[in-house]
């Protein structure tokens, strides 16, 4: 199978503008194509796995990868899928978060002279002379095309700022510029972004001619990937540091049976064939098929020790054992006690397995939470800063868990 065809078959294809030429030049190794990463935090998340996994599948079969670094329209923020102005960061922090991104990319995807390579949008966005660019490309864009967006009309009722209005311009001119400097073919990214990314496809051939062969490619990020990357409130990070090999490996073994077989579909790199051969299995084979997932993603960011670990701590947890070496664990500090103690609501919001207070206590009336073996019933439940220096091995439903110590 080649792999365009095998991009359809794993289901990560939404939308093309022109198929048969993309089919073409993507199997025979000569798409240079970009994905865009707006660098709002010090961490790639588990969302942006299957545009991870996308390059990486691609520069295997001789495509060239563009890592687009939006240094520049992290300045402005993307209003797709957003309800409120996101918060604006500064120029350093831009560039901390970039120098981040760069370090976990490189686990998927080969830098190098001829290979894979890394640009930021902010060497050529933030030099433009705004007056020089509403003249070179404004003409290009209609207004009531881009308030037609499902981008723009989704935050008309609550207020789109015009400074947001412009992140579709410089989206679009992201492609006009790395297509005519690095000779970039195709753009990929979410299906939230098919607006803007069809304003690029048009903007090059406004301003180069119709004959100009760019193309783009849509994901199927709304459907499945934006479901990725967050738990209890919280993202998954792929920094260590922030989620910890074994919550990592915890949060894809604890999938739901309907995804579990879309996520090793789309995110792993195991033969078609033998992921059809367990499209078959159900009941107990369903949790074989989570470890599968859980361990293949956990060796793909933390290697393969560290999935080992993690895979072996979480089958001590399932099976009752009381080792917790490597289960998550939130430090507090004696200013989160109060009166030397802290009530089992504030416990649970401080470790991120309740996003809020109300949350909390509905998890704590539903039964579904347990610390050191004890069911806890009462909302007003609190625990003393001698337990908590001893830890506390809190359970959250069946298959979470976590530990807090002072």
């Amino acid at each position: 199978m080649k792999i365009y065809e095998e991009l359809v078959a794993r289901g990560l294809i939404a939308q093309v503008t022109n198929e048969p030429e993309i089919r073409e030049m993507i199997n025979a190794g000569k798409a240079t194509f970009y994905i865009g990463f707006d660098c709002t935090a010090d961490s790639l998340t588990a969302g942006h796995f299957m545009a991870l996994t996308l390059m990486k599948r691609l520069q295997q079969a001789g495509n060239k990868p563009i890592a687009l670094i939006g240094g520049g329209t992290t300045m402005i923020g993307d209003p797709s899928g957003r309800t409120d102005m996101r918060k604006m960061l500064t120029r350093e922090d831009i560039d901390h978060n970039a120098e981040c991104f760069r370090r976990q990319m490189e686990r998927f995807i080969e830098f190098g002279e001829g290979k894979a390579m890394m640009v930021n949008n902010a060497d050529w966005l933030l030099s433009l002379n705004y007056v020089e660019l509403l003249r070179e490309v404004g003409a290009c864009f209609s207004v009531n095309n881009m308030l037609r967006a499902e981008c723009y009309k989704q935050r008309m009722e609550k207020g789109l700022s015009f400074f947001e209005f412009n992140y579709m311009i410089m989206q679009s001119y992201d492609f006009y510029y790395l297509f005519q400097k690095y000779g970039c073919n195709m753009q990929f990214g979410g299906d939230d972004q098919w607006s803007n990314m069809l304003g690029g496809t048009e903007l090059i051939r406004k301003k180069l001619g119709q004959d100009a062969h760019a193309m783009t490619i849509t994901l199927l990020t709304d459907s499945q990937g934006k479901k990725m990357g967050k738990t209890a409130g919280n993202a998954v990070w792929l920094d260590a540091n922030k989620t910890s090999p074994f919550e990592f490996y915890q949060y894809w073994r604890n999938v739901g049976d309907d995804d579990v077989l879309k996520c090793i579909r789309m995110l792993t790199f195991l033969p078609l064939e033998q992921i059809d051969e367990m499209s078959a299995w159900e009941g107990e084979q369903l949790n074989r098929a989570k470890e599968i997932l859980a361990w293949e993603l956990t060796k793909m960011v933390h290697g393969e020790e560290e999935a080992d670990k993690a895979q072996n701590a979480a089958r001590a947890l399932f099976a009752g054992g009381v080792s917790d070496e490597n289960m998550p664990t939130t430090k507090l500090t004696e200013a989160e006690l109060k009166d030397g103690a802290i009530d089992v609501i504030s416990l649970l919001t401080a470790c991120g397995l309740a996003a809020s207070r109300s949350e909390a206590r509905k998890l704590i009336q539903g039964g579904g939470v347990t610390v050191n073996d004890e069911r806890i019933s009462a909302i007003d439940r609190s625990f003393p800063a001698e337990e908590l220096k001893a830890g506390l091995h809190i359970r959250k439903g069946k298959k979470v868990h976590h530990k807090a110590i002072l």
